[in-house]
């Protein structure tokens, strides 16, 4: 199959802020990194006040403002505007991280055959859109065949994973896979598991009619965003009046935010401003994620990293602990594993990672045969992404690369120029691989056939691995296939892995009940402000 080449630019452009964010994780006077333990879950103390308070404000600042209100348009993770999204279309189903299992949410239930190979939904009888029409099984594949043709997030892998999707009656989808995948349900906890009512479209143009627990109020693309709670929702109207999502440019500013109390919850990524949320006792949920930190590298035909050599040298050349210190002022994750201790996935694989010596031979090999050692590092430009390219200039060139930095004047531009013109021989950036769901990154970033491939490669061992990986019968057999990754990964060097990465949605000590789910979204069905401080 060839590999699409079409990608909707603009789509894109609250991905990338998210990358660009993620790359520029460094900072100052952060406090040692023992002080923060690696864990998924709720941290600090958790304060239980006993029944809700009606009525309400929530403010929450994530990472970015929204473009738009349909989920389709690439907004449909915690960094990209899933929680806003879930908020106003809900989930069907929800993962639960502490359990580690996915529950129904909008959904009634969702049940496998014995192999996994094909799943039933069953909905709620009671659900209704905001416009009072029924969340029914015509209304859900329409929505998701809708997600499917504006080429939302998950597009691609559901559309390699799933064979067809049925309606069976009024309350039922049948959902039959190409292989058999335990973990389909990720699918429903994400963009495709928004679902949209048909009436959305009833003009032409898209309007945002969900069936979550809020309806939009007042929308200032990029900017704020006010929900109203809905008196329609399945489980009832929420506590919460409302929830608002403003927007504030730069980690330390939310959280300075939070704690003079003119906002109630913020998303942080930074790890200099995670450790300070921490350090001083800070409540919330955080979410480590594997591959949090990674160097791109630009395999295509005609790029000096075509070479196997070439990247091999830069692999070898990056020590994750040097680019920690100077450009995550310590307060990273950094290892060369693709999966690290903490995770469910980690095995004893070897892994290959810093090795000056090798990457040296490796540069002299492909010096003899005529390269110049000449590499590209293309970034967005501002102070934190300047560290990130110093940091990794400095390594390189200490084994023989010359390295010249090229910054993006904007976003789009930087967009452009990784995705459309492919024009860069390194970048950074983060592929946030989930425990819950290793293989939707993984096809993402690694699969021949994928889209969002921006490495270039292109590996039929790679792919028949990813297959592997996604119908594992079991954790075991996952481990398995997933240690063979990285085993190909380390003879075909096609990223540098520096570290782990984590989330961290914090909130202040009056604010109870939000629920996380999978990929950073957060829920606000059952959340609420203590009355007695809720200003």
């Amino acid at each position: 199959m060839p590999r699409p080449s079409h990608i909707r630019v603009g789509s894109l452009l609250v991905a990338l802020a998210a990358a660009a964010t993620l790359a520029g994780c460094a900072g100052a006077d952060v406090p040692d990194s023992s002080a923060q333990s690696v864990t998924n879950g709720f941290i600090g103390t958790q304060h239980d006040d006993g029944s809700p308070t009606p009525g309400g404000t929530l403010s929450y600042a994530t990472l970015s403002g929204v473009a738009s209100l349909d989920p389709a348009d690439r907004q449909d993770s915690g960094s990209t505007g899933g929680s806003e999204m879930a908020a106003i279309y809900d989930l069907l189903m929800r993962y639960d991280p502490v359990a580690k299992e996915y529950v129904p949410q909008l959904a009634r239930s969702l049940a496998p055959n014995a192999d996994g190979s094909v799943w039933t939904l069953s909905l709620r009888p009671d659900a209704v859109f905001s416009d009072g029409t029924p969340v029914d099984a015509d209304a859900v594949v329409w929505s998701i065949r809708r997600y499917l043709d504006e080429k939302g997030t998950q597009a691609q892998v559901w559309q390699e994973s799933v064979e067809h999707m049925r309606p069976m009656d009024a309350t039922t989808v049948e959902f039959t896979l190409k292989r058999p995948w335990r973990q389909f349900p990720f699918m429903l906890a994400s963009g495709p598991g928004m679902i949209v009512a048909p009436s959305s479209m009833a003009t032409g143009s898209f309007t945002a009619i969900g069936a979550g627990p809020f309806t939009v109020e007042q929308f200032a693309p990029q900017n704020r965003l006010t929900l109203t709670a809905n008196p329609r929702y399945w489980d009832g109207p929420p506590p919460l009046e409302s929830v608002q999502f403003p927007v504030i440019q730069g980690e330390q500013p939310k959280l300075d935010a939070l704690r003079n109390g003119d906002i109630d919850a913020a998303y942080l990524r930074r790890s200099d401003t995670i450790h300070n949320a921490l350090s001083a006792d800070g409540i919330g949920f955080l979410n480590t994620v594997n591959m949090g930190a990674v160097g791109m590298i630009n395999q295509r035909q005609g790029r000096a990293a075509s070479d196997l050599r070439v990247r091999k040298a830069i692999v070898a050349a990056i020590d994750p602990d040097l680019y920690n210190e100077r450009a995550e002022a310590g307060a990273g994750m950094p290892g060369s594993a693709l999966f690290q201790s903490w995770s469910t996935w980690h095995s004893d694989a070897p892994v290959s990672g810093y090795d000056p010596a090798a990457a040296e031979n490796y540069l002299d090999e492909a010096k003899a045969d005529g390269y110049n050692g000449a590499l590209t590092y293309f970034t967005t430009n501002n102070s934190q992404t300047q560290k990130n390219a110093l940091a990794y200039k400095s390594m390189l060139e200490a084994v023989g690369f010359t390295v010249d930095i090229q910054y993006a004047p904007t976003i789009a531009d930087f967009i452009r120029g990784i995705y459309v013109d492919h024009d860069f021989d390194i970048a950074h950036s983060g592929m946030s691989v989930q425990d819950e769901a290793p293989f939707v990154r993984l096809y993402g970033n690694f699969h021949s056939d994928s889209a969002s491939n921006v490495l270039g490669y292109a590996n039929t061992d790679m792919d028949a691995l990813l297959e592997r990986v996604q119908s594992a019968t079991d954790e075991d057999a996952k481990r398995v296939a997933l240690a063979d990754v990285q085993e190909l990964v380390n003879r075909t060097a096609p990223l540098v892995t520096l570290g782990a990465g984590q989330v961290l949605v914090t909130w202040r000590e009056d604010v109870h009940g939000i629920t996380p789910s999978a990929d950073g979204i957060m829920l606000f069905d059952d959340a609420w402000v203590d009355s007695g401080t809720n200003g």
